[in-house]
């Protein structure tokens, strides 16, 4: 949470069916914990007409802990690997910035959640996290893609596997598969 600045984002999602399988592959691979399973709070922002996505872009404010992370993407290139801009900032009052986006005339129109481990193999520049979210689990790898295509099938996925859409996109997929209304991707309170 600590990044800040511009760069070019390049990713794929992977279905997980068994999150203990996988955290074996990736100690066996060479992989080590980089940051331990912490809960993110996201928000996705956009304008009444729903401006931004119509143009493919993405306005987010992440929250881990006290830690807050501004975040926008813009539009994904076509290709067999998520590819888009990415441009962060970390913030310290989320609170705040939360209010001057809504004054400014944004609007929360997303709510996510998850719970993220990160994974890096040392000496390597890309990146591999267990996502746990409510529609279930998932491996994000991202780098560069020929590093994607040989970490993935190293741990024993085939690019017919990879997934290249967002969160938001898969929860809508799944509000749709479950006939429900699809508000937000959180995950039912305790109790």
């Amino acid at each position: 949470m600590s990044r800040s600045g511009s760069r070019a984002e390049v990713e794929v999602k992977l279905r997980l069916h068994d999150i203990g399988s996988i955290r074996r592959l990736l100690r066996r691979a060479g992989f080590r914990l980089r940051r331990r399973r912490t809960f993110e709070s996201n928000l996705v922002f956009d304008t009444a007409g729903l401006d931004l996505r119509r143009a493919g872009k993405l306005l987010r404010l992440r929250a881990v802990g006290r830690e807050h992370l501004l975040t926008y993407k813009g539009p994904a290139e076509a290709g067999r690997h998520k590819r888009r801009e990415e441009l962060d900032v970390a913030v310290q009052d989320g609170e705040a910035l939360r209010l001057l986006l809504e004054r400014l005339g944004f609007r929360v129109v997303f709510r996510y959640e998850k719970y993220r481990t990160e994974y890096h193999r040392p000496g390597e520049d890309g990146v591999v996290t267990i996502d746990e979210t409510p529609i279930g689990n998932f491996l994000e790898i991202e780098g560069a893609p020929e590093w994607i295509d040989r970490t993935a099938a190293e741990l024993g996925f085939h690019t017919g596997d990879y997934i290249t859409a967002s969160y938001g996109r898969l929860f809508l997929e799944y509000a749709m598969r479950q006939s429900k209304p699809p508000a937000h991707m959180v995950f039912a309170p305790e109790g």
